[in-house]
C-alpha cells in the first residue's frame, strides 16, 4: 500500500486546512522543502493539491508545482480546481502521473472516457468526496447523491482509479470511518486510494487490510500525530 503524504498549496506555501475551509490554515513553509523533507524520510509518492484551484484560481501556483514535480521525480497525483479538458491536459503534459477529477467528473462524466483515451486509465482518477453517504461537490458543497452509484459511474466512464476522501472527518485527526471504505472497496473493480481522517497506525493497517491501494496522510502526519517512518512500517 502506497503511502502519500499531502503537498497542499494555497498562496504559494504548503498548507493544511481543517474540513476543507480556507479561514483554517496552517502555514508549514516552501512546497518544495516540505515534499523533500518527506521523500528524504522515505516517502516514494506525493499527493499534490493545488488549493489556489480549488477555490477557483486554477493557474496559480502552476509554476510552483511544475517545478517541484520536475525536481522531486517521484510518482505524483494531483487535483484541485481541474474544471476543463484543457486544464487535465496541461497537467498530465506536465508531468503528473494521474490527475484527480472530482467537480468536473461529475459535471461532466464523459471527461473520464476522453482522458483515459488518450492519455491511459492509470493516469486519470475520479474523486470520490462523501459525506454520510453522499457524493459532494464543487468545494464540498454540493449534494450529488450516492457515493457508491458515482463511482461506479466513474469506473464506466473509464477512470483507473478512485480517491475517497470522507469529508465529516477529513482534517480533524480522529481516526476514520472504516464502514464506508469498506463499503466501497467490496463493489468496485480500481485501485482506491484513501484520504480523511487518517490519524494513527491502527487506521492504517485496517485500510492495508481492506485492501486500499494507498493512503493519503495530511494534517495528522504534519502535526506529528503520526510519523511518516510509522505509516510507512504499517503500510508495509
Amino acid at each position: 500500500m502506497i503511502v502519500f503524504p499531502a503537498v497542499d498549496i494555497l498562496g504559494g506555501r504548503c498548507v493544511q486546512l481543517v474540513q476543507g475551509r480556507r479561514d483554517t490554515a496552517t502555514i508549514y513553509g516552501d512546497p518544495l522543502q516540505c515534499a523533500e523533507s518527506w521523500l528524504s524520510q522515505g516517502a516514494e509518492a506525493l499527493h499534490i493539491v493545488n488549493l489556489d484551484g480549488a477555490f477557483g484560481s486554477s493557474k496559480l501556483n502552476a509554476e510552483k508545482i511544475t517545478d517541484l514535480i520536475t525536481r522531486t521525480g517521484v510518482q505524483t497525483q494531483l487535483g484541485g480546481g481541474i474544471r476543463s479538458l484543457d486544464d487535465a491536459r496541461s497537467w498530465l503534459d506536465c508531468g503528473v502521473d494521474r490527475i484527480i477529477l472530482s467537480t468536473f467528473a461529475a459535471d461532466d462524466p464523459d471527461c473520464l472516457t476522453i482522458l483515459s483515451d488518450e492519455y491511459g486509465s492509470d493516469r486519470i482518477m475520479a474523486g470520490v468526496d462523501a459525506m454520510a453517504g453522499e457524493m459532494v461537490t464543487h468545494g464540498w458543497e454540493k449534494p450529488a447523491g450516492n457515493f457508491l452509484e458515482w463511482a461506479d459511474l466513474f469506473i464506466k466512464k473509464g477512470a483507473g482509479s478512485l480517491l475517497y476522501t470522507n469529508v465529516s472527518v477529513e482534517g480533524l485527526c480522529r481516526g476514520i470511518d472504516p464502514k464506508p471504505i469498506r463499503e466501497l472497496l467490496s463493489v468496485v473493480s480500481v485501485p482506491v486510494v484513501v484520504a480523511g481522517g487518517i490519524t494513527s497506525v491502527a487506521d492504517i493497517t485496517l485500510l492495508r487490510e481492506a485492501d486500499a491501494a494507498g493512503v493519503v496522510l495530511g494534517s495528522a502526519l504534519y502535526s506529528g500525530k503520526i510519523t511518516l517512518r510509522e505509516a510507512l512500517e504499517a503500510a508495509g
